[in-house]
């Protein structure tokens, strides 16, 4: 199993930001129902705000080649898409579990 894992900063006002978080999100939620490979999907965004990162997720996929399906699905293109003209960084882990 893979364990991939992702935190995005977003630009904007604040509540832009927690509009865009908020979309992406759901989005996000709703694609084990859409892509096979994903196993599970678990979205938290950011409340302390001390912190600079507005978004993480955790997804689960059986395989390392799986992390690419799922990247690569329509959905979660269409997802990620949210983001345009939003995101400032991403920062990315994946790893075997």
């Amino acid at each position: 199993m893979v364990k991939h894992i992702v935190t995005f900063k977003l630009t904007g006002t604040d509540a832009e930001r927690a509009d865009v978080a908020a979309r992406f999100k759901a989005a996000l939620e709703a694609l084990p129902e859409q892509i096979d490979v994903l196993q599970s999907i678990e979205v938290g965004v950011n409340e302390n705000p001390a912190e600079q990162w507005d978004v993480v997720l955790t997804a689960v996929v059986p395989t390392m080649a799986d992390v690419d399906v799922y990247a690569k699905h329509p959905a979660h293109v269409a997802a990620a898409a949210l983001l345009a003209g939003h995101k400032a960084d991403r920062a990315c882990v994946d790893y075997n579990f």
